[in-house]
């Protein structure tokens, strides 16, 4: 995943994984909150469920935890006490202040989906996970697909419909 590079991120368990490895091939959720924003606390249990959903019929998604709590005994607790076994970006590196920047985050919580470059695929993954569950996956796993060149996508001129093929795509 080419917005992480070689850098490193941890699971709530504290173990530190690099990157690159634990994202690659995945549909991968950029989750800003922190434990003090009560809206954060209300959707992240929500969240947490997707996201067990996802990994026990073994779809292959990520969640990276970028944090505003105000210290890491802060961002350890909550992410201790309410979220999934997904990543974070460890407390105090300046990739929380860069993904930020990037994404425009002023607000939280805000779920963003993105593309192995860093693309964004939906802004809206909090509305998307609240009102469609795990239905919104297969949307985001297909647009992330036609951005790997994994799905031939074609528009017919005679009839205007629009046509993805599975497979990898040809130039």
């Amino acid at each position: 995943m080419n917005i992480f590079g070689d850098r490193q991120l941890v699971r709530r368990s504290g173990v530190v994984i690099h990157a690159e490895e634990a994202l690659q091939s995945k549909v991968v959720a950029l989750y800003f909150s922190a434990g003090w924003c009560p809206p954060c606390n209300q959707f992240t249990p929500v969240l947490a469920e997707f996201y067990n959903e996802l990994k026990e019929n073994e779809l292959p998604f990520e969640i990276v935890f970028v944090s505003s709590d105000k210290t890491a005994s802060d961002m350890e607790t909550y992410m201790k006490k309410c979220h999934g076994d997904w990543l974070a970006v460890p407390f105090g590196s300046e990739m929380i202040q860069e993904l930020k920047n990037r994404y425009h985050v002023t607000a939280i919580p805000k779920l963003i989906v993105v593309t192995d470059d860093g693309d964004v695929v939906t802004a809206m993954g909090r509305k998307e996970v609240t009102e469609n569950g795990p239905k919104c996956f297969t949307h985001w796993a297909h647009a992330i697909a036609i951005a790997r060149g994994e799905v031939a996508t074609t528009v017919t001129k005679a009839s205007g419909r629009f046509t993805a093929e599975i497979g990898r795509a040809h130039v």
